[in-house]
Order: structure tokens, then sequence, then C-alpha cells
């Protein structure tokens, strides 16, 4: 069938010329044959881009506008049950100007992730001119040029969150750089007000919405709401002005229709879907455009759009307020449990009025005891939270488990906390987050992933849920053989095998021509888990003496949703 999902990387032209052969195909025209499944260069590592999106413009997307429509119009939206557009035949988010597969895609080493990503020098902090205000983000801050003319978005730590939200952000950009997000270089650095000066040039924007002059007066304002060092500096994290054009943010649903490249509904990226389980585990709470950028870049002559995660300091409870305990927990407006306490006078206990916190001025409110990834919920909805299949968050779940301990505690490490207490303590949380993720969603499904072929027909793969400890094997494994014809779509059934082991031998009367496929449906028995007998199809093409995996579908197309379970 000729799918977007499975031929994302043809040009719009093609997709046209696919659509207009399969509406022949069903209405009886003569002479249309279909498509093959499978193509030579399956299954694609890197998404296809290659329009230039040279006449993309800026464009903002109103604050206040996205908040309303996200918390009274979003929740009402029934998700569609498609599978994800952007995925390749094995099921797995290719590489793209939105993703990048890291962990749990291939080896990171602890280095690679502590340095993320870091390109250039860090910020020379021996002077700094400050143009404008901080523009974005929950926390006050500058925009400035460093002694050496760079510019940078400085953040500073409120009050009471003395290291918190510098820390935040710098932990948090590791990891989300780890999970495959294009990142805003950050550097943990000081600002020093006797060390500062003011561009002749540099305005702020008042309360009515005009720009004028930027002051002294306007910098103490700033500096008398911040964390300030004992010394008189401050410490603060340094965001690099990213490279190209900055067109304004990227939304959660629809796309843009300046990027020809951009041909995949966000909703229906399975790396935008997947951000439900990784703010679940990171406690990103503030899921939003404006925390989002898109940026024209030119590459070898072609200009494309380059999709930044930008702000992602919202997590580990530095969102919250010194006396806000409901976010992670609730929306910012949720009709059923405000009506619950108005009808109980206020005696309607939530979940977050009983959780035994132990708090860090580093940290704030992140536990993991009580943290259930299916019940966790942002500030607001999107939509693409609401398309989140099992299949997705099997995949997101699954990059999640890939960071090991050891580099959990790495990159808290990078987040240079003064307290050792409040570091071992963000470290340990996540891990517990981890644990709880891979037990929610990884037995759920089918969990059979990494399924191999080789010459001599002997099958391998592994089970995702036992692995990761959150499962025990199967009484065993079966596996339906057909031999599959690529050009007509048709399989023929050629026998079924089993095995109490992940490894199972391939039944007689495989195909052995070069260019020939088999089609494997794999499925588990196990009585905990009944989902297990839904079988993973996979597809192998036989080239020379090997066989390559060049299809996996884990959950078929249009899987009925519960469209009340993010909201419950």
């Amino acid at each position: 069938m000729m799918t977007l999902v499975a031929r994302a990387r043809v040009t719009r032209v093609l997709i046209a010329a696919a659509l207009v052969a399969a509406t022949a195909g069903v209405l009886g025209v003569p002479g249309q044959t279909a498509a093959p499944r499978f193509y030579p260069d399956d299954p694609i590592a890197r998404e296809p881009e290659s329009q230039d999106a040279s006449k993309a413009k800026v464009y903002a997307i109103e604050q206040m506008y996205e908040m309303v429509r996200n918390l009274f119009v979003t929740p009402d939206y029934k998700p569609s049950g498609a599978r994800a557009a952007n995925i390749n035949t094995i099921d797995e988010v290719p590489d793209s100007s939105w993703f990048t597969n890291r962990v749990g895609s291939k080896p990171i080493t602890i280095e690679a992730l502590v340095k993320g990503p870091i390109e250039g020098a860090p910020p020379d902090p021996s002077h700094w001119v400050l143009t404008r205000e901080k523009t974005t983000g929950a926390h006050p801050g500058f925009t400035a040029r460093d002694a050496s003319g760079g510019t940078w978005f400085l953040e500073f730590d409120p009050p009471y969150f003395a290291e918190g939200a510098t820390g935040a952000v710098e932990v948090a950009t590791k990891i989300f750089w780890g999970l495959g997000y294009h990142q805003v270089e950050s550097f943990l650095t000081t600002f020093d007000p006797k060390k500062a000066s003011i561009d002749p040039e540099a305005s702020l924007r008042r309360p009515s919405g005009k720009r004028t002059p930027f002051r002294q007066d306007d910098v103490n304002a700033i500096l008398e709401r911040v964390h300030r060092n004992k010394d008189g500096t401050y410490r603060v994290i340094a965001g690099r002005l990213i490279g190209g054009k900055v067109l304004g943010n990227f939304t959660f649903d629809g796309s843009r229709t300046d990027d020809p490249n951009d041909i995949v509904p966000h909703e229906r990226r399975r790396e935008l879907r997947a951000l439900r389980v990784f703010g679940a585990w990171t406690n990103l709470t503030d899921l939003k455009s404006a925390n989002t950028l898109d940026s024209l870049v030119t590459v070898n002559g072609r200009s494309t759009v380059k999709h930044y995660l930008q702000d992602v300091g919202s997590t580990f409870g530095m969102c919250n307020e010194l006396y806000e305990w409901d976010l992670s927990y609730e929306n910012f407006v949720q009709g059923d449990t405000t009506w619950r306490r108005l009808a109980s006078f206020g005696f309607a206990l939530s979940p977050w009025q009983t959780v035994d916190y132990v708090e860090y001025p580093a940290v704030g409110k992140f536990e993991g005891d009580v943290f259930d990834p299916r019940k966790w919920r942002p500030q607001t909805t999107t939509v693409a939270y609401l398309e989140m299949r099992d299949d997705d968050a099997f995949w997101a779940a699954r990059r999640v488990v890939a960071f090991s301990d050891e580099m959990i505690r790495a990159a808290v490490h990078t987040g240079q906390f003064s307290n050792p207490d409040a570091e071992k303590y963000l470290a340990d949380v996540l891990i517990k987050r981890k644990k709880k993720i891979a037990e929610a969603y990884l037995p759920a499904i089918n969990p059979i992933v990494e399924p191999r072929l080789d010459g001599n027909g002997r099958l391998t793969f592994a089970n995702a849920a036992v692995d990761a400890g959150v499962a025990k094997p199967p009484a065993s494994y079966v596996a339906s053989w057909s031999s599959f014809d690529n050009t007509t779509n048709e399989s023929k059934p050629i026998a079924e095998t089993t095995s109490a082991i992940p490894a199972i031998q391939a039944p007689a009367g495989l195909p052995t021509m070069p260019g020939s496929f088999v089609a494997i449906d794999i499925s588990a028995n196990d009585t905990a888990h009944p989902t297990w007998k839904t079988p993973i199809r996979t597809h192998f093409r036989r080239d020379g003496a090997t066989w390559t995996l060049v299809g996996l579908e884990r959950l078929p197309e249009n899987v009925p949703t519960n469209p009340t379970a993010a909201r419950r």
C-alpha cells in the first residue's frame, strides 16, 4: 500500500501520483498495477527534505490564543487512532530536521551525553552588554552580548529555587539532546553587575506593548527578583543564539504551509506524540509552542527549516511557583476536579494534596513514588499528546529505558548543584520514574523487538519488557511464516513454528532466490499479558546469502483509542 507512512521519503509529486494510482485501482480503472510495498532503499534512515524552503516566513503564535485553545477546545478533540506518519517501514523515526536518533538507537557515550548539543566555546562573562529583556521562559533574564561579541540569552534563578531553574535547563538540555531533539547550546556561567553595561540601543517592551529605552532601573528591577550569590554575582544559564533566520515557533498539530518539506501533520509525528512520555519522565509541564523554535538554515546551498525544542527548563518541578503543587497532576483548567472540589466544599482531596515531597531549592516538587506516567499531564494538552498510541508510547519508553543509571547521574551532574544530596535526589527520582515508564508502556503491547533472520533460517529477537525487568518471560513464542510477493502484496502461508526462547528455527520451504521476501508474524503466549498474542508483522528480503529486515508493524493503522484516557 502506497502510504505516507511507508513512503515518507517521496516528494509531493510522487505522493500525488501514488494517490492517483491507488484511487484508480480502487475504482477499477484498467491498466493499473499495485505499487511495491518495499523499495530497494527501505528502511530509510533519514526523512527526505529535498525541497527548498527559502520562502518560509516569520510568523508568531499568540500564547494566550494557544492556551485558551488547548484548555477549552483541544480536550474535546477525538484522537484519530492513526499510525504515526513519519515512521519508516520498520516502525522507527528516521533522522530529520526535527529529530536525530541517539540514545536507544545507537551507542552514545557518557562523554557525548554530557557534551550534548555543545559545538562552540562557552561565553566569556568578563563583560556583558545588555541588549534587551529575555522574551521567553518563566524566569527573568536578559539578552546580552558577552566579551567576545556572541549573543546569549541569560536566565536567572528565582530566590526560592537557588540553582534550580538554571540547573534544570542544563540537565534537561542534555537529556532531551540524548532523546534526539534539537537543543540550544547552554552553559552555566556567572553574571556580575559590576562587569555589565547597557547597549545604547537597548529597549524594553512595557506593559502597554510599546518599546522604550532599557535603563539601569530596569536592570535593577530584574535583579531584585532573582537569587544573588553572597559575593554579589549571579548564577545564570546562558543559551547561545541559534544560527539561521528565526521563523517563530512550531505548533503541535497542523503544518507550516510555507515549508514544502513539512508534509506530515505535526500531530502525526511520532517524536511530538512521544513528548507525552518524555515530558512525564522529566516533568516537562510547560509543553507549548512558545517553548519551540523554527529556524531557516542553509546546508549545501539549500534552505530548510530546523525545528528546536528550545526551552526544556520547566522540568523537575521548576515550572511550579513556591506554593503551586498541582502541576503535572492537573491541567490549568480541569472541569472534573474543579467541580468535585466545589461539590465537596474542598474536602475531596486530589492526588497532589497527599504527596510527600522531599524538596530542595535545586529540585522543587519532583518525586518518583506516587508518579504514574499514564495520569501525568502538562499545564495544557496538545493534539499531538492526545494522538499518542500505544506503539508511540512503546517507542518512547524504550528510549527512556536506554538511559542507564550512570548516564542519568552524569547528566544530572552537569547541573553543578552545590548540595550533593540534591544532585543524588534528582538522579534517584529520574531513575524511579524511568522504571515506572517501563512498567506502564513496555508490557502493554507485544514487546518483541530487534528481529533478525540469519542465512540459515534462524530467527532471533528480544523482548523489551523482559529485558527491562518489568515482565517475566512468556511460556512460548510463536512465528507464523509466509512467502511474500512484493509486487502484488500477496502472502502465502508456509508453516508455524514455536519456541520457549526468543530464537526460532524457520520451517522448510523458505524462498532462497535473491530479492525474494518472507513475512513473519511473531507473538508470545503469556497469561499475564494477553496483548502479547497480537503479533508484530515483520518482512525480510533475501539479499545474497542473508536476510534484511525491511518491514515491521507493531500495531495496525487506525487502532481505536480512549479519548478520555489523557484526562483521567
